[in-house]
């Protein structure tokens, strides 16, 4: 685990080949690459299969995202995140992300969590937040193969 212990005014470098994706079924992956929790931030890329779909969720703080790779959507919504995309989503915002391509992309920046909602859109099924996807990525990991990673948490 890398922390900001060290001061305000060091850099610290994560190379892309530093931390794993670790598969999340179907092809999926995940990799974390920032849990702040006292800020509630963190930070994930995923790489998603055509097919692909999150849960129906609510954000109880903003989200930004940026698309590198493939295209996705919201069930909700007409427009499409295609490589160079980026999307601001604001606290409170509900949606189901559907993912068009294989091997899309995505990088996340959230805050809070994520209220993972039954199909009637209201009922709280589960709640998804950074020290939560930071546990699960460790556990997979270490399941995986790859030990424990090297990820800021600060």
């Amino acid at each position: 685990m890398t922390t900001l212990a060290d001061g305000p005014d060091l850099s610290i470098h994560i190379g892309a080949d530093d931390l794993p994706f670790v598969e999340i079924g179907g092809g999926n992956k995940l990799k974390v690459l920032c849990v702040k929790p006292q800020e509630g931030l963190w930070i994930v890329e995923n790489v998603f299969q055509a097919g692909f779909q999150a849960p129906i969720h609510r954000h109880t703080g903003p989200v930004y995202a940026y698309t590198t790779a493939g295209a996705w959507k919201y069930a909700e919504y007409d427009y499409v995140n295609r490589a160079g995309s980026f999307l601001y989503e604001p606290a409170g915002s509900v949606h189901t992300l559907t993912c068009l391509e294989a091997d899309t992309r995505v990088w996340f920046q959230m805050y809070g969590a994520n209220l993972n909602l039954a199909a009637d859109g209201t009922t709280i099924e589960s709640v998804t937040d950074g020290p939560g996807t930071l546990r699960a990525y460790y556990a997979l990991c270490e399941a995986q193969g790859f030990g424990r990673p090297n990820v800021l948490v600060a």
